[in-house]
């Protein structure tokens, strides 16, 4: 490692923050390796240990690195919540809208509860089934959201795709919002029993294995609820 090259209009810490990537890159770092501290970075880049600080606050704030008092820093492990505030300030600041998130949320979900269908273990189809149960019985705003975030996460890690699982984990914080904008807009009994047969039979394709009987069980799900309470949130 040498000292930084810095592009026009680069800062040094922006720099640094890529020489670290880079070093974890070039040296085959895995997650949970350590990384050396910020005074070896800072001298072999000719930088000083503030610039390397703010690099390794930035670099963790990104979840690229973690970093704890009295210990050295390490790799860290993919996390969607990196990608749950980016998409929740694009909305908030009116860069994007709900409907467009759910739009794409609905095409990664088709795909993810075909893939849980195919890849999913015996004990994943009844995790998921386990959920869908309950979810159907519940009656309780608060619980019915934390059951339907559940039952989608679970599906995605079902996929054994762990870009897919962190997607679907990035939508946590939204659904918090539009699970109960979703079930304020059943009002009957009629209504609210469609929306519980759907995730009863998203659960039974899966455990079945039937992918094009997943696929079309979470599009009828996306249509009787998602989507309209999209459309309803702010």
């Amino acid at each position: 490692m040498s000292a930084l090259s810095i592009a026009e209009g680069e800062s040094l810490v922006t720099v640094a923050m890529r020489s670290v990537r880079e070093h974890i890159r070039s040296n085959g770092l895995r997650v949970g390796d350590a990384l050396p501290g910020e005074h070896h970075f800072a001298s072999q880049l000719g930088v000083s240990r503030a610039v390397m600080r703010e690099a390794f606050g930035a670099l963790a704030a990104l979840s690229v690195i973690d970093v704890g008092n009295g210990r050295r820093a390490r790799v860290s492990a993919i996390d969607g919540s990196v990608m749950a505030t980016s998409l929740e300030h694009a909305v908030s600041t009116e860069q994007v809208s709900i409907t467009e998130i759910w739009d794409v949320r609905r095409t990664l979900e088709l795909r993810t509860v075909a893939l849980a269908a195919l890849n999913r273990t015996p004990s994943e189809a009844d995790r998921i089934t386990e959920l869908a149960q309950a979810l159907a019985a519940a009656t309780e705003p608060d619980e019915i959201t934390v059951l339907d975030i559940a039952l989608h996460q679970a599906i995605a890690k079902a996929t054994h795709n762990i870009v897919f699982h962190q997607i679907v984990r990035s939508f946590e914080n939204m659904m918090r919002v539009a699970v109960p904008a979703a079930w304020r807009t059943r009002t009957t009994p009629e209504q609210r029993t469609v929306v519980r047969a759907n995730h009863l039979e998203i659960a039974a394709a899966i455990d079945a294995g039937d992918p094009a009987r997943a696929v079309a069980a979470m599009d009828s799900h996306f249509d009787a609820s998602v989507i309209r309470a999209a459309r309803m949130a702010p």
